[in-house]
């Protein structure tokens, strides 16, 4: 069965939910500093590749700012089915700061290789597990003190090891999965909140609460945010962290390069270590 008809998956996102925060998000203006910050380090990777890309596709549920960086890519939304065109017709497929809403991160990883010719470069990046830590356990510890349980509020993400896991399971060649970490500064805990509607990225889970939370809720998980993460510079401040995970693998080619069987190498480790300790010495 493929992976896109799997009716056993969990469902993580309310697309409807998703499409609203965004659309009222982009009617307001974006709040962009993530998206510009990944744009700068997307196009300073590329700029690190020999190739000139001429068919490129990007994912995002964020046309407005990705396609003002690549006005040549087909932009496409991260609906669960990508709109990409026929296999092997793209040389570069940019998945942007959406991959964390997928119920199916290697489905949509997929999709995207299939659409790449042979030495074709898929890149990703989207937000990593630290992301939001901060807020994720002031608001856990504010919710078992009013309420006595915990509901999903902040969007779980993955770690940098599983996320560049999945591009090897996609079937994509060369992996590399490597991380830049953010620290950003708040007046409190509904100025952070502010900001991520202000992103479009509110919550849409698809198991969050659907009834109005007691404001005692936030005072408190505010209370516990100032005093658990105040700002290092600015004590009257709160600290957040966020995490961008970048992701590349290339569709398989005959002419590519291959990695190393195990235990090919013509030194070992230890004999290699030894030189380079002599060669310090000298």
């Amino acid at each position: 069965m493929h992976a896109l008809s799997n009716p056993d998956r969990p469902v993580l996102t309310d697309r409807i939910a998703l499409e609203r925060n965004r659309v009222r998000a982009a009617r307001a203006g974006v709040t962009d500093f993530l998206h510009r910050i990944a744009i700068g380090e997307v196009q300073d990777r590329l700029s690190e590749v020999n190739r000139t890309f001429r068919d490129v596709a990007v994912v995002t549920g964020h046309p407005e700012i990705w396609s003002g960086a690549f006005p040549d890519a087909l932009i496409l939304p991260d609906s669960p089915v990508l709109d990409l065109p026929q296999p092997g017709s793209l040389d570069l497929v940019i998945h942007a700061m959406a991959l964390h809403w997928a119920d199916d991160p290697v489905g949509q990883i997929i999709q995207s290789a299939r659409a790449l010719r042979p030495d074709g470069l898929f890149l990703a990046v989207c937000p990593g597990d630290t992301t939001l830590s901060e807020a994720r356990a002031a608001l856990a510890a504010a919710e078992a003190e009013v309420s006595g349980g915990l509901s999903p509020r902040v969007l779980p993400m993955g770690e940098v090891r599983d996320l560049g896991g999945l591009v090897a399971r996609a079937g994509l060649a060369l992996p590399v999965a490597d991380l830049v970490r953010l620290p950003a500064s708040y007046r409190d805990l509904f100025h952070l909140a502010h900001e991520l509607r202000a992103m479009g990225e509110g919550n849409a889970l698809a198991g969050r609460l659907r009834q109005p939370t007691r404001r005692a809720l936030f005072d408190r998980a505010a209370r516990i945010y100032a005093e658990r993460f105040p700002d290092r510079d600015d004590p009257s401040r709160i600290q957040a962290s966020f995490d961008l995970v970048f992701l590349t693998g290339w569709s398989p080619a005959e002419n590519q390069q291959k990695p190393l069987k195990p235990g090919s190498a013509q030194i070992s480790l230890a004999d290699a270590l030894q030189t380079a300790r002599k060669d310090e010495r000298q």
